[in-house]
């Protein structure tokens, strides 16, 4: 299913489109992405975006593709000053805008990324016709449980205008 929209994404990058992919949040992640990650993390979410021809890009491509459309200043502080997760900040092949890179299979890819209070991963798994964004986070130390539940809003807000802009990226590039 597809709407119409022209929308700021959460990299303030200005999406026109006649169609863009629809995007569905849910908090219960199917077990087949559920078992990539943490054994008990303490915040779980799943976003889901429709992206027609979804397998003919490997998940990398698709992280690439949603990770790196956010601005750098809004990863800057989102990442680093809010979350403080230790990003490696020199390109390199074992990470992707600086989570490392920690698994991958045909359909998914896992990135990690730490702070001395949290721990986050984020899977990336892609089926026929659809794109999943997963985001599991760890409490390491209570600090967690109260900065992630506030940068959690901006995440839930900002999550699906990046897969609708990756799915726009990724179909342009086909042309």
């Amino acid at each position: 299913m597809t709407e119409p929209t022209q929308r700021r994404t959460a990299g303030d990058a200005r999406v026109k489109a006649d169609a863009v992919s629809t995007v569905v949040h849910q908090r219960n992640v199917p077990e087949a992405i559920r078992s990539l990650t943490l054994e008990s993390p303490d915040y779980v979410d799943l976003f889901i975006a429709t992206a027609s021809g979804a397998t003919d890009k490997t998940p990398e491509q698709w992280a690439r593709a949603t990770v790196e459309g956010v601005h750098p200043w809004a990863r800057f502080v989102a990442w680093r000053v809010l979350c403080g997760l230790r990003l490696e900040s020199r390109p390199s092949p074992d990470y992707l805008a600086g989570w490392r890179i920690a698994d991958r299979g045909d359909s998914w890819i896992r990135m990690e990324a730490s702070s001395w209070f949290m721990t986050a991963h984020i899977v990336f798994h892609v089926d026929e016709g659809h794109l999943s964004f997963a985001t599991f986070v760890c409490y390491d130390k209570p600090m967690a449980a109260l900065v992630w539940p506030a940068v959690s809003i901006i995440h839930r807000r900002a999550v699906p205008d990046l897969l609708r802009y990756a799915v726009k990226r990724i179909n342009r590039s086909r042309c």
